[in-house]
């Protein structure tokens, strides 16, 4: 178990973590995953599939037994209707979590009695030059990409894409959440905003979003359920 910072309920926590030969040595030592985590572990076609999975489970109970003073192989999981996992009601605790990884990146986001999500992307100049934004992105977000200069494409379009995926990570919405119902800001050189939720205008001020700062060649962003909050970044420790 790692020796963790309070949390205070005005504060998240964002962990990054690398993922490599030596943090999967580790997770492995550390033994954590549950019997079905570890069978679904197995289920995994390609290797490097299954090694993110196990190192990301076992980052995220790491992290939260040092956070909930537990073992982390004794922490339970259950799953909402869309498979995000979340502590059990009956776990007497309001700390909320959402996880996300991609290609050599893991970044965990813990925080209290708030839903928040996370999503991080490695920035593939062949996922900007098909047709993707065409479906992800409403008719406005189309516009302002499409707006853009070439050299800003890349990076707006990424921006786009971890922002809308961490609202509807935070909401906990799925695939059920249609992407063309809200906006979200994706110029390089403007915030990260909520511009609007369709379903409901007055939503936008319970969430707050914002860019997190990664390596080159990521974007990444954060969105939290409250405009009054404290972001403490951290680093998964070496061995």
């Amino acid at each position: 178990m790692i020796e963790m910072l309070p949390l205070p309920n005005n504060e998240v926590h964002v962990w990054q973590a690398q993922v490599d030969s030596e943090s999967l040595r580790e997770c492995e030592i550390l033994g954590a995953l549950s019997p079905d985590e570890r069978s679904r572990a197995e289920r995994f076609h390609f290797r490097r599939d299954r090694d993110l999975y196990v190192v990301g489970r076992s980052m995220m109970r790491t992290l939260l037994g040092g956070y909930l003073g537990c073992q982390p192989r004794e922490i339970r999981f259950c799953y909402s209707a869309h498979g995000k996992p979340e502590l059990p009601t009956d776990s007497h605790t309001d700390l909320q979590f959402n996880l996300s990884h991609s290609q050599e990146l893991a970044l965990f986001a813990i925080t209290r009695g708030r839903k928040i999500g996370v999503d991080i992307e490695f920035m593939r100049s062949s996922t900007v030059e098909g047709k993707l934004a065409e479906r992800v992105f409403s008719s406005g977000e189309l516009a302002a990409f499409n707006a853009l200069p070439n050299e800003l494409k890349q990076r707006g379009f990424f921006n786009g894409w971890t922002r809308k995926e961490a609202f509807i990570k935070a909401v906990g919405g799925g695939l059920s959440l249609s992407l063309d119902r809200f906006d979200v800001s994706l110029h390089p050189a403007q915030p990260a905003k909520l511009l609007a939720i369709r379903s409901d205008p007055g939503e936008l001020q319970r969430w707050s979003l914002r860019d997190l700062e990664l390596s080159d060649g990521y974007a990444g962003a954060i969105v939290v359920e409250s405009q009054d909050w404290l972001l403490r970044r951290h680093a998964w420790p070496s061995p």
